[in-house]
C-alpha cells in the first residue's frame, strides 16, 4: 500500500533525488528499480556476494518507507525466496540490526540496501526470523550451505540464464513434425496389394494331351526290314520256269 500520501513533501524530494543518485551511480552488485509512480516502494537488485551460497543468484529486495521516515527505519522484505536466517520464509521480511535498533535517520536508502547485501555474507542466528536455518548454520554448516545454494540456485537465477520454458529442442522437433501430419494431415491412399491368384487345378485332360502332342511331335519309327526270301522258294520259282 502507498505510503506517498502520508510523506512530508520535503521528505519526498530528498527521496527522489537519492535514488537518481543510485540509480546513476548504484553501489556494487546493486541495481535500482526505480518507480515514478510510488518513492515509497523502492525494489533493487541485488547480487548474491561471491564466497556465500548465493553467489550467482539475483535477488529481488523491497523497501518500504512508512510515514515516519527518515526518522524510522524502512522495512526490508525479500520478494525472491531465500534460505537465511534472518530472512521470514513466510513474509520475506528481513531481520538486521541496522534497520532496527541501529538506525539513523542520516543513514539512508543506500545504507540500508548494503546492510542487507552485507547480511548475506555474514547472518546473524541470533536475531533469527528463520529457526530451521539458524539452527544449520550453528551446528551443520554444510548442511546450510547446500540448502540455501539450492534454493538460490532454484529461486534466484538471473533471467538471461534461466530456460526459455517450453519444450527442449528434441520435444520440439517432435511437435513440429506432428503439427505437419497430423489427425487432419491428408496421405496419399495406396491401393492395397493385388491377392496372389492361386494356381488352377490341372484338369484330367491334361495328362492325355500332353501325351498325345508328345506322341505327335515324336519321330515316326523305322520300318521294320523285310526277310529274305528262303533258299527253296527260290528253286521252286526256277523249276517253274522250266
Amino acid at each position: 500500500m502507498s505510503n506517498v500520501e502520508n510523506v512530508c513533501p520535503q521528505v519526498l524530494r530528498g527521496v527522489a533525488r537519492e535514488l537518481r543518485r543510485l540509480a546513476a551511480r548504484p553501489p556494487a552488485g546493486v541495481k535500482l528499480v526505480l518507480r515514478e509512480d510510488d518513492l515509497t516502494d523502492v525494489v533493487a537488485h541485488i547480487d548474491g556476494p561471491a564466497d556465500t551460497p548465493y553467489a550467482g543468484g539475483v535477488f529481488r529486495l523491497r523497501l518500504v518507507l512508512g510515514r515516519e521516515f527518515p526518522a524510522a527505519p524502512p522495512r526490508a522484505y525479500f520478494l525472491t525466496r531465500i534460505f537465511h536466517p534472518n530472512v521470514s520464509p513466510a513474509t520475506g521480511e528481513v531481520c538486521v540490526n541496522t534497520l532496527k535498533r541501529d538506525w539513523r535517520p542520516e543513514l539512508g536508502l543506500e545504507h540500508a540496501l548494503l546492510a542487507v547485501k552485507c547480511l548475506l555474507i555474514a547472518p546473524n542466528p541470533e536475531s533469527a526470523l528463520n529457526a530451521e536455518a539458524a539452527a544449520l548454520l550453528r551446528d551443520h554448516y554444510g548442511a546450510y550451505f547446500a540448502r540455501a545454494k539450492l534454493l538460490a540456485d532454484i529461486h534466484a537465477r538471473p533471467l538471461h540464464a534461466r530456460p526459455e520454458a517450453q519444450e527442449g529442442p528434441a520435444e520440439s522437433a517432435e511437435g513440429g513434425a506432428r503439427s505437419e501430419e497430423g489427425p487432419c494431415a491428408k496421405r496419399e491412399r495406396r491401393p492395397p496389394p493385388a491377392a496372389a491368384s492361386a494356381p488352377a487345378p490341372a484338369s484330367a485332360s491334361a495328362p492325355a494331351s500332353a501325351s498325345a502332342s508328345a506322341s505327335a511331335s515324336a519321330p515316326a519309327p523305322a520300318p521294320a526290314p523285310r526277310p529274305a526270301p528262303s533258299k527253296d522258294k527260290d528253286r521252286r520259282r526256277i523249276l517253274k520256269r522250266l
